[in-house]
């Protein structure tokens, strides 16, 4: 017995499988999952989001939420994250909001006018804006 007598018959008859896919091109650099985890650390604080009962909130309670309003509300829930919390108050001279800090989502929102019982639970940490 010669040695390709012995491969045809361990291997089996072959059969023609599917064509092999053409060589992918090497990736440009600085495209690789690390790259672009490293890019969205260093950018600019996700911006928040607003659930559908804060913006229900907002609207019937007339609260304004203008950008720079927004974004001093990021920066702060930026900085609530980075202490560890979880749900946050943020308390402006006009309103408050109970932020998800995590999911960077406003999930209700008070007027001044609705501050009057100064209680607030469920919530880990308070930022004064």
């Amino acid at each position: 017995m010669n040695v390709r007598h012995l491969a045809t018959r361990t291997a089996g008859p072959s059969r023609p499988g599917p064509p092999a896919p053409p060589p992918r091109a090497p990736a440009p650099p600085g495209s690789s999952f690390a790259d672009a985890l490293r890019r969205a650390q260093e950018g600019a604080p996700r911006p928040l989001t607003l659930s559908a009962h804060a913006e229900q909130r907002i609207e019937q309670r007339a609260i304004s939420l203008t950008p720079p309003q927004q974004e001093a509300m990021s920066e702060a829930v930026a900085t609530l994250d980075a202490k560890g919390a979880r749900d946050a108050l943020l308390l402006r001279s006009d309103a408050a909001f109970v932020v998800n800090v995590p999911n960077r989502t406003v999930v209700t929102a008070l007027a001044a006018d609705d501050l009057t019982a100064r209680v607030f639970t469920g919530i880990d940490s308070a930022l004064v804006l």
